[in-house]
């Protein structure tokens, strides 16, 4: 076949999650609560943030990027699959598929930089801290927000290069419950091989690149704070504690599903869940009941739409 883009499958079919209707039924629930509270207490993160004085820093700053991002997150998958729990028969049209892979590496470009850049607040701070501020500048923080975003998009858009002139003229069944760029790849009408080792490598790069700077930025931090032993050392353990916390809850399920070749089916499910449903849900957790500041913050968000309410 020759290469031109003339695809003839409008629409793919997932097999979804499991044939068992009391576990679509559970699955069903459960990520609706999930979801729901993902996208409430991701909400009340950005909102503390944005009108509480107390948290005008820029760890804070970059804590409201990373739930903002987090609200995408939960949002790119959760939906179509809850929706497709109704379902017997599950499909996405072209389109669709691509626009979920676009916005799925747009996603998880964004937080991997945020996740660096709350590294580097962390070890400025702890390292350096009489010129945090003059390091963790407004300019810094907004040089951060740039690159996540350009990182980002820019990513997103080299990987979906890769099928830009492949044509798909089935099969079109994805045993998953969304679009991935590696699975896709094998669903197109020509030999792949070569594309697909080159997603993997392109991605596992990124993936463990950023996570090996994290785990060594981290375990440098770590050491420089148990050399203290005073109370700031112990908020800032903390703190660090919460961040490495969501690291790894990140980078866990992400590392398998996109640098491991040929992932085991049910396994590349459980994780692609996980990392849907509950990670956008555990990271405000995490970050909220790890954080007396942001505890107070919300608190007094919730006493202010009270009055608010009260006085209307």
């Amino acid at each position: 076949m020759d290469g031109g883009n003339y695809s003839v499958v409008s629409e793919f079919v997932f097999l979804g999650l499991t044939h068992s209707w009391e576990i679509q039924l559970f699955l069903l629930v459960l990520a609706s609560i999930l979801y729901v509270l993902s996208m409430t207490g991701n909400t009340l993160i950005v909102f503390s943030v944005a009108i509480d004085p107390h948290l005008h820093s820029p760890m804070y700053f970059l804590l409201a990027c990373l739930s903002f991002i987090d609200l995408a997150a939960c949002s790119v998958t959760s939906p179509k699959m809850v929706y497709d729990l109704f379902r017997k028969h599950k499909v996405i049209s072209f389109g669709g598929c691509i626009t979920q892979i676009f916005f799925i590496h747009v996603v998880g470009g964004v937080e991997m930089v945020l996740l660096v850049a709350m590294a580097f607040d962390r070890f400025v701070a702890i390292c350096k801290p009489l010129h945090y501020h003059s390091i963790m500048s407004p300019r810094m923080c907004a040089l951060f927000l740039a690159a996540s975003w350009g990182l980002g998009i820019s990513q997103s858009l080299f990987q979906l290069a890769f099928i830009a002139d492949l044509p798909f003229c089935g099969p079109n069944v994805f045993d998953s419950f969304y679009c991935d760029l590696p699975r896709l790849l094998r669903l197109a009408c020509t030999d792949t091989y070569k594309l697909q080792f080159m997603v993997t490598v392109n991605s596992g790069f990124i993936c463990v690149g950023s996570f090996l700077l994290l785990l060594i930025s981290y375990i440098f931090i770590l050491f420089r704070v148990c050399k203290h032993s005073s109370g700031g050392s112990s908020k800032a353990l903390s703190t660090l504690s919460a961040h490495i916390t969501v690291v790894f809850l990140f980078f866990g399920p992400t590392l398998f599903v996109y640098t491991w070749p040929h992932p085991d089916s049910q396994i590349d499910k459980f994780l692609a869940l996980f990392d849907a449903v509950f990670t956008p849900f555990l990271n405000p957790v995490i970050y909220t009941f790890r954080n007396k500041e942001m505890k107070a913050a919300i608190k007094r968000v919730f006493k202010t739409l009270l009055t608010f309410r009260n006085i209307s």
